[in-house]
């Protein structure tokens, strides 16, 4: 039995261990190559020869005012342009997931994110989210099965986190398209708030498995191979799609209320970006969806501190990823997250204000 906290013997590595560590690279490196790597290699292009960015922000394309009352007309449109922005990413972190539970030994999971320290764990986990540069919600499912695999706290929220905050091709944008700034401040809030605020996240929930989560320890007692993985793809799928879908759906009926920052908000003041802050952990974007939200906020006139604070919690969490996670990693867990991502949001607001000198 495999418990977070416990060390893992060691033994040799056996063929059928190597093959399916083999095999599990190879899909994820096809499944990232289709659905991030290659497109984000040709909007790297693309931005780096016009220099200013091109469509507009999932709230806008939904046809979706600040403010405006919740509909079943907007939750739908919100649904479909979203679902149309990240369905591939959606498809490879399922597929993803099922293979670390089936094609990944527990013994050489637990053995990479297992560290004395939890912010060694954390700072793995923030590693191996870097590569994959998945959105918020379709890094929760691979989450989920790290957690379910036996794998510490600290080392599933940072790679959680890590996907969404810590996105090379994020910060290339941002280089391109905006201020310097602007990529400092997610850059340096981002590895703050993955390390330590993983780190602290586990601290504060407590490191143990929980005794409601049996299912935790079972799952990291055995290695299922790849016959299992057909299994736990469905599992997860099913598991995940419904519940996914129903909360973006929400999301989206409700997001003029989730995102109130019309042009009447510029007179808020630090309101403002309280106000960014506590409904941006809430709001569900694609990747690289926080661009052109941020960018049409400053055009409008908003200050640095709101603009600080949506560089960071727009993309780093969101109601649809919280409840798909809370299953594996504990609802404590997932409220502490949602805490240390708002502290990073209005330390964003004031590293950017104090940066450009803009309130």
């Amino acid at each position: 039995m495999a418990v977070p906290g416990t060390p893992v013997p060691a033994r040799g590595p056996g063929r059928s261990a190597v093959l399916g560590v083999l095999v599990f690279t190879a899909l994820a490196a096809g499944l990232l190559l289709w659905s991030k790597w290659s497109p984000y290699a040709a909007r790297t292009v693309e931005l780096a020869g016009t220099r200013a960015w091109s469509g507009t922000s999932v709230v806008e394309a939904a046809g979706i005012e600040p403010g405006s009352a919740p509909s079943l007309a907007a939750g739908w449109r919100f649904t479909q342009v979203y679902a149309a922005a990240v369905w591939k990413a959606l498809v490879a972190g399922l597929v993803i997931a099922a293979a670390v539970q089936t094609l990944v030994p527990r013994r050489w999971l637990l053995g990479l994110l297992q560290r004395r320290r939890r912010s060694s764990s954390a700072l793995v986990g923030g590693l191996l989210a870097t590569p994959s540069m998945m959105c918020t919600c379709c890094t929760a499912p691979v989450a989920s099965a790290l957690r379910r695999s036996g794998a510490p706290t600290a080392g599933v929220v940072a790679y959680w986190l890590g996907n969404p905050l810590l996105n090379p091709a994020v910060l290339v944008f941002l280089l391109l398209v905006a201020p310097w700034q602007w990529a400092a401040v997610r850059l340096v809030v981002g590895l703050l708030v993955v390390v330590a605020g993983s780190a602290l996240v586990a601290r504060l929930a407590g490191g143990r498995v929980p005794a409601d989560a049996a299912e935790v320890v079972a799952a990291a007692a055995e290695d299922p191979g790849a016959r299992g993985f057909p299994r736990a793809l469905a599992r997860t799928s099913l598991l995940v799609v419904p519940e996914y879908l129903v909360v973006v759906f929400a999301v989206g009926a409700f997001s003029g209320w989730l995102f109130p920052l019309g042009q009447d908000a510029r007179s808020w003041g630090v309101l403002a970006a309280l106000v960014a802050v506590v409904l941006g952990t809430l709001l569900v974007i694609p990747t690289a969806g926080e661009v052109p939200l941020a960018q049409g906020l400053a055009a409008a006139g908003f200050g640095s501190a709101v603009v600080g604070a949506l560089l960071v919690v727009l993309p780093a969490v969101s109601l649809p990823s919280a409840v798909m996670v809370a299953r594996a990693l504990r609802v404590r867990v997932v409220l502490w997250t949602l805490a240390v991502v708002a502290a990073g949001g209005l330390l964003g607001a004031l590293l950017l204000t104090l940066l450009t000198g803009r309130g």
